[in-house]
């Protein structure tokens, strides 16, 4: 597709990962965050990992450099988004924030810039509903390491125009992702089953069944897995992890109730890997350790 101008709200992990992987498809990007030292680290965050692909030959210097060139950042929100033909929200996961963001966007950008949400389990449809032309609204559901990961799930809501799907189906390709279409659902697919596989893991911690290494284990060498679902849970932070279940729970039923075991350790900040402990022991992002009484495991 033709060169876009892309809008990236949010320089966290998700946010830099999105405009690193736009930047390198050849499209001009303006990351946005609400303070310039977070946007610098978005950016410093992309120059390191564009770093780490020079040095493995993945990515050669002059295309590290050329993607960084087309990388700007910002505090402003309306120059972000002025002239943007795609903005794509990387704000954290509040259905409110994020319909706020969408009413913001729709106020700055022009009329004809799709509008989508990073969002992993929050119902799109009730996010584009801020828009006055909500056809322009979507789900576009990366995944992290943004860099990496191959799959977007495109989360079509019940007000998302065929151009908006198609627009956004043809981005993802073009960043050199593949696409799989969802409806709008509770947990859209990666996440429900990601999700239900994961709570299933802690109760059998909990009752006893087997230790989260184990448990992790038997996932990545059974079924080939690259990460097991408590060191994944660890990893994509607890609180997320509960945060999730709740909101499946309710829209999904008791299956998907959060184990005490999870609410305990969110209870007492032990939210995984970036907190230093949670079913594991961590030190600079390594496992050390596992909490609790299943004694020192690697």
């Amino acid at each position: 597709m033709n060169d876009l101008r892309v809008a990236v709200l949010g320089a966290g992990t998700m946010g830099h990962g999105i405009a690193q992987v736009s930047a390198m498809a050849g499209h001009e990007v303006t990351i946005r965050d609400i303070d310039g030292e977070i946007v610098a680290d978005g950016i410093d965050a992309i120059e390191g990992n564009l770093q780490g692909g020079v040095d493995r030959d993945k990515v050669t210097a002059e295309e590290m450099a050329a993607a960084l060139d087309r990388i700007s950042g910002t505090t402003d929100f309306a120059e972000a988004v002025a002239d943007a033909d795609l903005v794509v929200e990387a704000v954290p996961e509040d259905v409110a924030l994020k319909k706020q963001t969408f009413e913001d966007v729709a106020a700055a950008a022009p009329s004809e810039a799709v509008i989508a949400s990073n969002t992993s389990s929050l119902p799109v449809t009730e996010i584009v509903s801020a828009l006055d032309d909500p056809g322009r609204g979507i789900g576009l559901h990366f995944f992290n390491p943004v860099h990496i990961m191959e799959l977007v799930e495109v989360v079509v809501a019940e007000q998302t125009s065929e151009e908006t799907v198609a627009f956004a189906t043809d981005f993802v390709a073009d960043v050199g992702k593949t696409a799989i279409e969802i409806r709008d659902t509770a947990g859209f697919a990666s996440s429900r089953l990601g999700v239900a596989l994961g709570v299933e893991a802690m109760r059998m911690v909990e009752t006893g069944v087997a230790s989260p290494r184990d448990v992790d284990r038997s996932m990545e060498l059974g079924y080939n897995h690259p990460m097991g679902p408590i060191e994944l849970g660890d990893v994509v932070g607890l609180d997320v992890r509960l945060d999730i279940l709740e909101h499946l729970r309710e829209e999904l039923g008791e299956r998907f109730r959060p184990p005490q075991i999870l609410r305990r350790k969110v209870r007492a900040g032990k939210l995984g890997k970036k907190t230093g402990e949670g079913f594991y022991v961590w030190e600079d992002g390594e496992i050390v350790g596992t909490s609790g009484n299943w004694g020192d495991e690697r």
